[in-house]
C-alpha cells in the first residue's frame, strides 16, 4: 500500500516536545512499514493544516499511519484524525472522539467509573476555579497524600516526586503553581502507594486486543521517592528503566487487570493500538489511571515487550497495526492484497532554472546565484521520485517559446533571472502571463525581496525591526544623520543575492572609508549601494515552508570559528569555503524567549512580503536580545548537504526529497484551484422546467 506516515518530530529536549517522536523512532517506524512492502511518505505535520492537506492529497495514500500528537489545545490529538476523515483518507488508530476523551484524564475516569472501573478519587481544577479555591479550606474532597498533575498532557509531563502533596496546604500551593503552567486544568488525585503496570492493546492480538500486562523495572538508585514512573524516568533517565513482560503479579491479579482492560477498550471504543495504565496498590486493589490512545512506538517500548511475547518482531507489530486499520476501513481482508487506490494523474512539471557554468570559488561571482548541474539533477530526481514527469527549462531568452510549447501542468521554479533588479520576477511573471501555476512566491514578492531597500521599507511599515539604512546612487549623497552616529556601517549591493558584493572589507568605521566602499560597489555592480547599520551579535537564518500561516523551521546559528574577529560577516568568500570559517548549530542554542522572538520575526517577515511555499530569513540578534531582519530570500538555495535551507530542513527531520515535496505542495494546491476555476459552470437554460444538475467534479 501507499502509506503516509504523519508524525510530530522531536527536535529538542524541551518538555513541550516530550510527546513527539524522535528521529530514531520516526526512522524505525518508516523502515518497519517499508520492510512490509509498503511505499512510505514521511509527513511531519507541523505548520498550517492547508499545507498538510495539500501534502496528503498530492501523495494520495491508501492509508495514513498516524502518530501525530498536535501542539496546542485540549483536542490537539483529535485534530489530525478529524482532518483525515474530512479529506476522505483511512488512518490507523482511534478516531477523533476517542482521542479527545482519552487526553482528558478527568473525563476518562468519569466515563469508566460509570462502568464500575475503580479509579483514585480526584477533582479537576482549572484557572477559573482559582478565585473560589482561595476561599475554600481543606483538601477539595480528595484524600491526602494526593498527586497533582496536568489533566491534558501525556508522557508524564508535569509529574514527579514534587507532584505529591502530603497535606492540604502543600496541595493547594502545588495546584496554584501548576494551574499557572497548565491553565486548561490540573487533576488533583488520591495518591496510591504501590507500583505502575501498563497493559498494551493491539487490535486482533491477545484477548480482544488486550495483551499481557507489563511492569517497569527501575534501578534502585534511580527509583523515585514515591515509586512513580514519572517524567524524569521517561526522559532524562530512560536508560535506567527496563520493561518486564509478564509483570510479576499473582495470576489472579494479572487476570483482573486484563479483564478491566477489556472493559476500558470496549467502553472507550479504542481501535488498532493503545496503552492502559494502572496503579496496583499495596493493598492489592487495582486502580485505573489513564489511557494513551497514541502510545509510544519507539523500539523497546512496553507495547513491543508484550508483542515479543506473542513472537512478533518490531516490524511485525507495526504491520499488525496497519492490517487492523486496513480491515476496519475495508481496504482488504487479512488474506488478500489491498486493492490499488485510484492513481493520481502524472503531471508534467516544468522545471525552470539558471545553470551555473562559472566556478564561483575562483572569485568570479557573476553567476553566484545560479545553480550547479548537481543541484539541478538532484531537484529533478526528487520531483520524478514523487511520480511526475519533469521538463527541464533553462530560464534564458528562449524560455517564453519553450514554456509555451512544453504544455506543462505546473512549474517548479528556482530561476534567478538574467538581469535587472526584477530578474527574479521574470519567470513567475511569464507563468502568470500564460496561466501556468508555479511554486514559490509571486513576481511582486520576488521583485520586492531582491531590492533590499524596498524590502526594508515594507518591513518597517509592518513594525518589523531592521537595521537603519540609506541607498546611495552615486556615492556623493549626504550621509543621513540617523547613520552618521552609528558607525561601523556595512556596504552591500542593493539588488544582489547569494552574498554577492558582501565582504568583511565592506564594514567601515568612518565616512571616507564609507565613500570608497560605496564607489567601488557602484562601479563593480552597476547599481545603487545599500549603506546599513552594522549589527553586532549572533547571526541566524530561518527557513519557512507553507503559505499564509507558514511552518517555521528551527533557527540555525552561523557560528564563526575565528573568535578574534570583532565584526564577522557571513560573506561571499566564507560561503565558498564555509568549513574553514564557520560551523552551524541547528536548532540554535537559544533561550525559549529568544527562540520565540526569532520565530516571530521570521514569520511576520514572511507574511509582510506575502511569501509563498518557501523562504529563508537572515537575522541578527543584538546583545540586548533585539532581533533584526537583515535579508529575505524567497528563492533560497537547494543544493544538497550545502545550502542553508537544506541543512535546516535536515535538522528538522526533512530529507531532501521531502523538502522538495513540501515546496511542490504549494504549487499543486494552486493547480487544483485553477482546475476547479476552469471547470465549465452549469448554464441557466432550463430542462423540463428545471435547471440542469451541476456537472460532476473532474478528478485532478
Amino acid at each position: 500500500m501507499k502509506i503516509a506516515f504523519t508524525h510530530n518530530l522531536r527536535l529538542t529536549d524541551a518538555e513541550e516536545e516530550a510527546e513527539f517522536d524522535t528521529a530514531e523512532t520516526v526512522n524505525a517506524i518508516a523502515a518497519a512499514l517499508m520492510s512490509c512492502g509498503h511505499a512510505v511518505e514521511k509527513i511531519e505535520v507541523s505548520g498550517p493544516a492547508s499545507h498538510l492537506a495539500a501534502r496528503i492529497e498530492a501523495f494520495a495514500p491508501d492509508l495514513i499511519f498516524n502518530t501525530a500528537e498536535g501542539k496546542r489545545g485540549r483536542a490537539r490529538e483529535a485534530f489530525y484524525p478529524a482532518l483525515f476523515e474530512e479529506l476522505g483518507f483511512p488512518y490507523t488508530g482511534s478516531d477523533a472522539y476517542v482521542l479527545t476523551v482519552t487526553l482528558d484524564k478527568a473525563l476518562t475516569k468519569l466515563v469508566l467509573a460509570r462502568e464500575g472501573v475503580d479509579t483514585p478519587k480526584s477533582r479537576l481544577v482549572t484557572a477559573r476555579d482559582l478565585p473560589a479555591l482561595e476561599k475554600m479550606e481543606g483538601s477539595l474532597g480528595v484524600p491526602v497524600p494526593c498527586i497533582v498533575k496536568p489533566n491534558y498532557e501525556g508522557s508524564s509531563k508535569g509529574i514527579g516526586d514534587e507532584s505529591v502533596a502530603r497535606d492540604w496546604r502543600s496541595m493547594r500551593a502545588l495546584v496554584e503553581k501548576l494551574v499557572k503552567q497548565y491553565p486548561n486544568g490540573v487533576l488533583v488525585e488520591e495518591f496510591i502507594p504501590g507500583v505502575d503496570v501498563t497493559v498494551p492493546f493491539i487490535e486482533g492480538l491477545g484477548e480482544e486486543g488486550v495483551m499481557t500486562p507489563v511492569e517497569y523495572v527501575i534501578e534502585s538508585a534511580a527509583r523515585s521517592k514515591y515509586n512513580i514512573y514519572d517524567y524524569r524516568l521517561k526522559n532524562t533517565d530512560a536508560q535506567r528503566v527496563t520493561v518486564r513482560c509478564p509483570a510479576e503479579l499473582p495470576r489472579d491479579q494479572l487476570q483482573r487487570v486484563k479483564a478491566i482492560s477489556k472493559t476500558v477498550v470496549r467502553t472507550l471504543g479504542m481501535r488498532d493500538v493503545g496503552r492502559i495504565d494502572f496503579r496496583l496498590g499495596d493493598d492489592g486493589r487495582i486502580y485505573f489511571l489513564e489511557v494513551n490512545a497514541l502510545p509510544s512506538l519507539e523500539p523497546g517500548a512496553s507495547l513491543f515487550a508484550a508483542a515479543k511475547r506473542e513472537s512478533l518482531s518490531y516490524e511485525q507489530t507495526i504491520d499488525r497495526v496497519v492490517k487492523s486499520a486496513a480491515v476496519r476501513w475495508g481496504l482488504h481482508r487479512p488474506s488478500e492484497a489491498p486493492p490499488a487506490r485510484k492513481r493520481v494523474d502524472q503531471l508534467r512539471v516544468g522545471f525552470t532554472f539558471n545553470m551555473k557554468r562559472v566556478d564561483s570559488k575562483g572569485g568570479n561571482d557573476a553567476e553566484a546565484e545560479y545553480d550547479p548541474p548537481e543541484t539541478i539533477d538532484a531537484i529533478r530526481s526528487a520531483i520524478e521520485s514523487l511520480g511526475h514527469e519533469v521538463v527541464p527549462l533553462e530560464a534564458n531568452s528562449s524560455l517564453p517559446q519553450e514554456l509555451n510549447e512544453a504544455k506543462v501542468d505546473l512549474v517548479f521554479n528556482i530561476a534567478e533571472g538574467l538581469s535587472g533588479r526584477n530578474r527574479e520576477a521574470q519567470v513567475p511573471a511569464l507563468c502568470e502571463l500564460v496561466g501556468i501555476p508555479y511554486t514559490g512566491s509571486d513576481s511582486a514578492t520576488l521583485a520586492l525581496a531582491l531590492d533590499k531597500a524596498l524590502c526594508k521599507r515594507i518591513l518597517r511599515q509592518h513594525g518589523i525591526l531592521t537595521p537603519e539604512f540609506q541607498v546611495m546612487v552615486t556615492g556623493r549623497e549626504k550621509l543621513n544623520a540617523s547613520l552618521a552616529s552609528k558607525f561601523p556601517l556595512i556596504v552591500k549591493p542593493n539588488a544582489e543575492g547569494s552574498s554577492k558584493g558582501i565582504a568583511s572589507t565592506g564594514v567601515v568605521d568612518d565616512e571616507p572609508g564609507l565613500r570608497n566602499a560605496v564607489k567601488e560597489l557602484i562601479e563593480r555592480y552597476r547599481q545603487p549601494a545599500l549603506v546599513e547599520e552594522y549589527i553586532s551579535g549572533r547571526e541566524f537564518t530561518v527557513g519557512l515552508l507553507g503559505d499564509k500561516r507558514p511552518r517555521v523551521l528551527p533557527p540555525m546559528e552561523i557560528c564563526f570559528k575565528d573568535k578574534q574577529k570583532q565584526r564577522p560577516v557571513y560573506d561571499y568568500e566564507i560561503k565558498q569555503e564555509w568549513e574553514k570559517h564557520v560551523y552551524y548549530e541547528c536548532p540554535a542554542k537559544v533561550t525559549p524567549v529568544d527562540s520565540r522572538n526569532i520565530e516571530r520575526a521570521a514569520r511576520e517577515t514572511f507574511q509582510a512580503l506575502d511569501c509563498r511555499d518557501v523562504a529563508r530569513i537572515d537575522l541578527r540578534m543584538s546583545a540586548s536580545g533585539q532581533v533584526y531582519v537583515l535579508e529575505v530570500n524567497p528563492l533560497p538555495g537547494l543544493t544538497p548537504d550545502y545550502s542553508d535551507l537544506v541543512l535546516i530542513a535536515k535538522a528538522a527531520g526533512l530529507d531532501y526529497r521531502t523538502l522538495i515535496a513540501e515546496i511542490l505542495a504549494g504549487g499543486l494546491k494552486r493547480l487544483r484551484e485553477k482546475r476547479r476555476a476552469d471547470r465549465p459552470q452549469s448554464t441557466e437554460r432550463k430542462l423540463d422546467g428545471k435547471r440542469p444538475a451541476p456537472l460532476p467534479e473532474a478528478s485532478s
